[in-house]
């Protein structure tokens, strides 16, 4: 799977976030999604919130969440 389509994936269940994916090998993916709709969720339901947004199964995907710092202040 191409990191593009992963990213549209994720952005069409979260438009407000700021997603980067990166793979080095089409295998293996990082990614970083930064969206306040994470705002007062714990990690895994932050997770859970992605994961469903992707229509397949991503065994080798390294997940990393987070709200925005000035949704935060």
């Amino acid at each position: 799977m191409q990191p593009e389509t992963i990213q549209k994936l994720i952005q069409a269940r979260l438009p407000d976030a700021t997603v980067t994916i990166t793979s080095h090998d089409h295998i293996h993916y990082q990614a970083t999604v930064i969206s306040e709709q994470f705002a007062g969720m714990s990690k895994l339901n932050q997770h859970r919130l992605v994961y469903s947004a992707l229509k397949i199964q991503i065994h080798a995907l390294q997940l990393t969440t987070r709200v925005p710092e000035e949704a935060l202040a």
